[in-house]
This record gives C-alpha cells, structure tokens and sequence, in this order.
C-alpha cells in the first residue's frame, strides 16, 4: 500500500510506516500548494496530513484509492468530511494528547498579556531598562479574577483548572452542562453575553464550526470590561479579526493573547505588529516534544488501524459512512 504524509513529522512514528508501506514524504518545509497535493494522492491508499493541508473535494476525488485520510490535528476544518464521508473515506483526528500543551501555552498568554512580559522582553532587550520605576509598565493581577471559558471541552476544562491555584472565579459557556466541572471548580454556566460582561479574561476554547465562525466580532467585545483581555487559542476565524484590531486600538478592552490567525496557514494580519496590548505566537498550541511527538503515534496508529481493516477511536465521520 501507498502512503502520502504531506509534511516533516517529529519523533520516529513515521518509521512504523516506512517497515509496512510505500511512503512518500513532502521533505520541504513548504505547505503544498493544491495542484501538487492533487498529483501526489493519486495512487494513495492513505494520507497523513496536518491542519495546514486543504483536503477538499477535488483533492479527495483525485485520490479515488483513499482508505483513510489521518490529520495530524484535534480540528478537521481543513478537511471536507462531507466530500470524505460520501465515498467512504474515514477521517481520523488526533484529540487529548494536546490537551495540557495547549492548556498551558493559554495560561503562558493569560500572564503574558495581563502582566506585560512580551512588552517587558522587547523594553529590555533595547536597552532601555535603566533601573526600577514605580510606575513602569503597571499590569494586572490574575489572582482573584474571574475566567471566562467559551467552550468547556477537554481543553477549556483543562485551562479552567489551572485557574484553581490563582483562586478565580470561573463562569463558562457551552452548548451542555459540565457537572464534573461545576462541583469540581464551582464553576457557572452562563450565556455568552453574560461571560462576556462578567470576565476579567476571556479565553476561547471552541472548534471552527459554521456557529462558532465570527462569534466574537465587534458588538460581543464591547460587551467586554474595558480592562479584560482576550486569549484565543482555539481558531483564527473564531474571532473576527478587523473587529478585534479596533478594539486593541481603541482600548476597547485592555488586551489579548492570541495563538491562531483567520488566515492561516498564510501568517498573521499585519495590523497586529504596532499594537503593544496584544501577545502573538506562531500556533504553538500544541508544541511541546510530548504532544507533537503523541500526535504523530496517535496518527500513524489511526492511518494503520485502518489500513489493516482496524477500527480507530478517533473516526470523526463514523456515523456518516
């Protein structure tokens, strides 16, 4: 059988598949445009792909030998799973592993934003640092405040409970209740509005769907407290980005961290660089040698399970083949 796997992978996972299959590799450090990723998948029996490959129809109708399509991802917007399903292609995803990764680059946002370290980086290292001053570069406390999570799942748990050792009040927004999470953290469900209005941060935690796309755009940050910040560690096109700028602008809200860009996989939007009250990584989420090193496995083991007529637990469109 044949293997596609459109990018460099880290760890040794990618062995596995070399002792079993035919593996071509995209060993360049260059996302592949359509038309290559087109030529390459056909003649595949399977595709290990990442968040950064566009898996539409016409690439999936050009791999007519596709068994499986495995991303290297918790999210599958980059897939179309409808055009996957309707040929009865399972799509697997990568989720768990990457919950405390991400988890924690949240929080290194939360601080970073609220405590002015990435600003204070930058001021030190153009030698400006003369010495302590009483009023330099004054942010806020986290302790005592309240965190609000838009999307209670796995990681928006995770990001919640680290909020037990800054003793903060938690309220969270989701489509169902969380009963562990409540008894656990005491923490309260709540509309959007009401999250909004209430937090002192806000951090997002959703998955790109056609209901989440957009859901924090100019009339939900106004709701926010004028010294609240915005942490989005979920999506880019989560948040409307335009509205966003003008808020930072503004001092609509006080700051924001943010991970993901609604234009990736092309960078960020350029308008962020002047702006001294927002925090920018380059999708880091999950970059830490444990999570990236667990999803390759996680998503080899997918692509093999089904390839030796296994099942996988992590078959996204299940119910639809």
């Amino acid at each position: 059988m044949k293997v596609l796997i459109t990018r460099k992978m880290p760890g040794d996972a990618v062995e596995r598949l070399k002792d079993k299959y035919e593996v071509e590799i995209n060993e360049s450090d260059k996302i592949l445009k359509k038309d290559e990723l087109i030529k390459m998948v056909k003649g595949k029996d399977a595709i290990l792909c990442f968040l950064t490959d566009m898996i539409d129809e016409d690439i999936i109708e050009a791999g007519k030998d596709l068994k499986v399509i495995s991303n290297f991802a918790v999210g599958y917007d980059n897939i179309d799973v409808e055009a996957a399903s309707s040929r009865g292609i399972p799509v697997t995803n990568t989720p768990g592993i990457l919950t405390n990764a991400t988890a924690d680059l949240a929080w290194g946002l939360i601080l970073a934003t609220a405590r002015k370290i990435a600003q204070g980086d930058k001021f030190v290292r153009k030698d400006r640092f003369e010495g302590w001053d009483p009023t330099l570069m004054v942010g806020s406390e986290v302790h005592g405040k309240t965190l609000g999570i838009v999307g209670m799942g796995k990681i928006g748990s995770a990001v919640a409970r680290r909020s037990l050792g800054f003793d903060m009040e938690v309220l969270y927004h989701n489509r169902s209740r969380k009963k562990e999470v409540e008894e656990e953290l005491d923490a309260k469900k709540v509309d959007l509005e009401t999250l909004l209005k209430e937090s002192d941060i806000v951090s997002l935690h959703v998955p790109l769907t056609d209901e989440t796309e957009g859901m924090i755009s100019w009339n939900e940050l106004k709701m926010m407290k004028k010294s609240a910040f915005l942490i989005n560690t979920a999506r880019g096109e989560v948040v409307v980005e335009e509205a966003l700028i003008e808020a930072l602008k503004s001092e609509k809200i006080a700051g924001a961290g943010i991970d993901v860009y609604s234009d990736e996989p092309y960078g960020a939007n350029p308008d962020y660089y002047s702006l001294d009250n927002v925090v920018l990584t380059p999708h880091l989420g999950s970059a830490s040698h444990r999570a990236r090193n667990g999803m390759a496995d996680m998503a080899v083991d997918n692509l093999i399970n089904i390839l030796e007529g296994r099942d996988s637990d992590y078959v996204v469109n299940r119910d639809d083949l």
